[in-house]
């Protein structure tokens, strides 16, 4: 992302304008942009038009258009499933990854009238990579806002990870940023049993079929080239990737792509999983290898925290908290020392809702807590949302239900004081 212009006062009024130029990108925007923010970006609008003789001409213009938001959709680049649809790239390539497209679509009525658009009539607007678009919230930036639009115009972003889940016949390749985990294609190819296989022959064939289909789709789906990709990352249960390794390794010897040979060995890392299905990119999050190379990115930061709620939870639950209410009650307490926090609740329609998520993080940053916002496009995001998408490990223990009985004992002491107000009111009356 690119930062265009930028002009908000202390008050937190004014506008940002932006330049999304990939799929995170749409994905921050999709984050930035509130229900009620004037957006202006470039569209195209059918008009109508009636000549002198009465007949009706439609034509398309390219203007800009302000709209306020009344809805926001986004929809990742879907990933193709198959087994036949790949073919053989020349000897000795070496191909990236296409890039994929995300799709942003922002839809309100128009706010600022132009000689083709009146005033009030809807359009949506869909956000295209290179163009620049222009965000004004009308209650003012906050602070999750601001560090957002901070956050994701870090120049050297990109893919960190690419991963191959897989199984026998069956395998997932996925892109990890910062804040995305992109399933980019899956591929499934039947495989016999070995023991209703004679000789295994038609086993070792489907297998070797496999492999075959497997090649073709990293060199399209992974950007091995990449400088900004750190690891790739077999994973799969029992002895199936090393099997897809050592076939991929084989396969770019035969070529003679010595770009991907040297990718494959010096980035490659095996992981075992419990199951070949994408949820299990967590545990691969999680494993000593990829902790050990991807410790200071943050969706490991937010694998091995996660890790830790869940482990606290088992051990001392009165240090593990989670759920909006019980989250509040340690955070006046000033008990929190991690808060986990789900970057989805900051979408939420109602604006006061969200304001009260924002002053949670703003009061236990100022005390000194540690406050990890999680990606609700990664599985450990996902994961957190399960859990209401806020959670707490607290820096010492708190019984709940003696903290809500205090609750209890201070509204109602609240109650009598404000009955007694009330009598000595009418009494003077």
């Amino acid at each position: 992302m690119k930062l265009i212009g930028k002009f908000v006062d202390k008050n937190g009024t004014g506008y940002v304008n932006l330049r999304p130029e990939d799929d995170e990108d749409m994905w921050h925007l999709y984050n930035i942009i509130q229900q009620g923010d004037l957006v202006r970006a470039p569209a195209i609008r059918r008009i109508q038009s009636v000549s002198a003789t009465g007949s009706t001409e439609s034509h398309r213009v390219k203007l800009n258009l302000t709209i306020q938001v009344s809805r926001v959709e986004f929809s990742s680049s879907g990933a193709p499933s198959s087994a036949a649809d790949q073919t053989p790239s020349p000897a000795g390539s070496s191909s990236a990854a296409p890039t994929t497209t995300s799709a942003l679509h922002i839809s309100g009525p128009v706010a600022s009238e132009n000689r083709h658009v009146k005033m009030g009539a809807f359009h949506t607007l869909d956000i295209e990579s290179n163009r620049d678009i222009r965000i004004e919230k009308v209650d003012g930036w906050d602070s999750v806002a601001l560090a957002r639009v901070e956050e994701a115009c870090v120049p050297g972003r990109g893919a960190e990870v690419g991963a191959v889940v897989c199984g026998e016949g069956t395998a997932a390749f996925c892109l990890l940023s910062q804040h995305m985990t992109l399933v980019t294609h899956r591929i499934s190819v039947p495989i016999p049993r070995k023991a209703s296989a004679p000789g295994t022959s038609q086993y070792e064939k489907a297998m070797a079929k496999f492999h075959a289909i497997l090649y073709e789709a990293f060199v399209r789906h992974i950007p091995y080239t990449s400088p900004s990709l750190r690891a790739i990352v077999f994973a799969s249960p029992g002895w199936v990737r090393e099997g897809v390794f050592n076939a991929m390794i084989t396969e770019a010897g035969r070529r003679g792509d010595k770009t991907l040979t040297k990718a494959l060995r010096e980035k490659t890392v095996k992981v075992h999983v419990s199951s070949a299905h994408v949820h299990s990119l967590v545990e691969v999050l999680k494993s000593p290898e990829i902790v050990a190379q991807l410790k200071e990115t943050k969706f490991a930061r937010e694998g091995i925290v996660l890790d830790k709620f869940f482990k606290m939870l088992g051990v001392d639950e009165m240090r593990a908290w989670y759920g909006p209410d019980h989250v509040r009650l340690a955070a006046d307490r000033g008990a929190i020392g991690i808060l986990l926090i789900s970057d989805e609740l900051f979408r939420a329609s109602d604006p006061k809702l969200r304001k009260t998520y924002v002053e949670l993080v703003e009061g236990v940053q100022q005390k000194g807590a540690e406050v990890v916002m999680f990606s609700s496009m990664h599985e450990s995001g996902q994961q957190l949302n399960q859990l209401t998408g806020i959670a707490a490990i607290l820096t010492f223990p708190l019984d709940v239900e003696v903290v809500e009985a205090e609750e209890r004992e201070v509204r109602e002491e609240e109650r009598r004081q404000q009955e007694t107000e009330t009598l000595d009111g009418g009494g003077v009356g």
